[in-house]
């Protein structure tokens, strides 16, 4: 098992936001983590990758926890952000070559995976550009290209979809597929439930900093009968209800 978030309770000041969150993340598996604006998901997000440090409960990827040793916890994830970061003064190629470094990647093996995913994404003829040569498209194309040269065993992806043209879309979703059945657990907050439902494995439904509900979507159906049967009608009417806020 990848990723195993038992009882995390954690948030910016002394008041909790995220309040005794239980999940996990199977190896092979995609997760999506779904909730409205402000139910908690960029803040387990943060408390996963090692942003902030849970007030109380863990977080184990592979069975590492980020206290007990803070490189090989790292070095576990590849994270995608919602907006993109990079750095300004560094190229394309000098992107690619800090993440071999960081990850301790093997130069030939990356950068032959780099060069096929460069022309997947049709940036293999930018390699001298900086970031304020790209579009915000084009800078999310960057993230993705640098976290899948990685060997990570956790994949987390925070709104993937926001900015990418359609072929990047398709592009990104056969990755996360090739990803998964190479091993890879792989956990992506996402808006685009159509999309999530016809993708995922299972879903979180995340809601006041609380796990709402969580399975596959037969599971989910048969807990809420009467919401619907797509996930977006599901959501939507928890979210009317009051119950996924």
């Amino acid at each position: 098992m990848s990723l195993q978030v038992e009882d995390l309770t954690g948030g910016y000041s002394s008041v909790p936001v995220l309040k005794n969150e239980t999940f996990d993340v199977k190896n092979g598996e995609l997760v999506s983590l779904i909730g409205l604006n402000g139910a908690g998901k960029s803040t387990t997000i943060n408390h996963i990758i090692g942003l902030m440090k849970p007030f109380s409960g863990t977080i184990k990827v592979n069975g590492l926890q980020i206290s007990k040793d803070t490189e090989k916890y790292k070095q576990q994830i590849a994270y995608i952000p919602e907006m993109p970061v990079l750095y300004q003064d560094l190229t394309l190629k000098e992107h690619i070559d800090t993440t071999i470094m960081a990850y301790n990647l093997d130069q030939k093996e990356a950068w032959d995976q780099a060069n096929e995913l460069l022309k997947m994404f049709r940036l293999d003829k930018r390699l001298d550009w900086f970031p304020a040569n790209f579009s915000k498209g084009m800078r999310q194309k960057v993230m993705i290209v640098c976290a899948f040269i990685t060997n990570a065993s956790l994949y987390v992806i925070d709104e993937p979809f926001l900015g990418l043209d359609p072929l990047a879309v398709d592009d990104l979703l056969r990755l996360i597929e090739k990803k998964k059945k190479a091993g890879a657990s792989i956990l992506m907050s996402t808006h685009v439930l159509d999309t999530a439902e016809k993708y995922c494995d299972r879903f979180v439904l995340i809601s006041k900093g609380e796990i709402q509900t969580e399975g596959t979507m037969d599971q989910i159906r048969e807990k809420y009968p009467d919401a619907g049967k797509s996930l977006s009608d599901i959501y939507l009417s928890l979210a009317r209800d009051g119950k996924n806020e």
